[in-house]
């Protein structure tokens, strides 16, 4: 972007001039990772369409920090998750190496890093979200226990309370919160017991959810709960 001119190109500009047949006076959101803008097309090719800026726009900000650390599941299932997290307003994603995730995964999600970056990015302009989630490299459940986040929970479907239940009575938008989330097989009597001395078990439902279910289960009850009153 240069003074009011921003320019696309590649394969989003492509797909804007192809697939959407973008053409000159058509008006569309455009984010720089820093601002959102109101811009109308001025010029449009198949790889390059140049925008002048009309006005900035004032996305609403994000009502707490939150980070979701995901035992590594399908990744069909598991990018649906990145996809429902960058809408919501999610700012981490961590993938976790837990005992019951499937053999290979962690080896394999190296691999599909960059996609799962780009789906977050897509997801987050969709949402008018200035930055997209940050998508980590994944970790060991150890590690992920270790994290230093203040309100940590683990999702527990046994016997734990229910998630409304325990989140602090005073909630400000500066608080950090992470969320545990478990594989399709469920957590080990071990990384149960572990997690527990460290973490806070908390339930969604009386019913026993998919782990991508849960996971943005629990981030959509926790930016609810985040969220500010309304203005009177």
């Amino acid at each position: 972007m240069s003074g009011n001119t921003a320019e696309l190109r590649g394969d989003d500009a492509h797909h804007l001039a192809r697939v959407l047949r973008a053409e000159p006076g058509q008006q569309y959101e455009i984010c720089d990772q820093h601002s959102v803008w109101l811009a109308e097309i001025v010029e449009a090719a198949p790889g390059r369409i140049i925008f002048r800026t009309l006005e900035e726009l004032s996305p609403p900000p994000l009502p707490v920090r939150i980070a979701i650390y995901a035992a590594l599941v399908k990744f069909d299932r598991f990018e649906w998750m990145i996809e429902k997290a960058a809408e919501l307003g999610v700012e981490r994603i961590v993938p976790v190496e837990a005992g019951r995730s499937e053999k290979g995964l962690v080896q394999a999600s190296a691999k599909r890093m960059e996609r799962w970056i780009r789906i977050a990015r897509e997801a987050s302009r969709q949402s008018r979200r200035v930055q997209p989630p940050e998508i980590e490299p994944a970790i060991t459940f150890a590690s992920a226990l270790a994290c230093d986040i203040p309100l940590r929970y683990f999702l527990e479907e046994e016997t734990a309370p229910p998630l409304m239940r325990v989140i602090p009575s005073v909630r400000t938008s500066s608080d950090r919160l992470a969320v545990l989330v478990g594989p399709e097989g469920g957590w080990t009597g071990r990384e149960r017991e572990s997690a527990a001395a460290e973490w806070e078990a908390v339930s969604l439902a009386p019913t026993v959810l998919r782990a991508e279910t849960a996971a943005i289960a629990a981030a959509a009850i926790l930016l609810n709960a985040w969220m500010p009153p309304p203005i009177q």
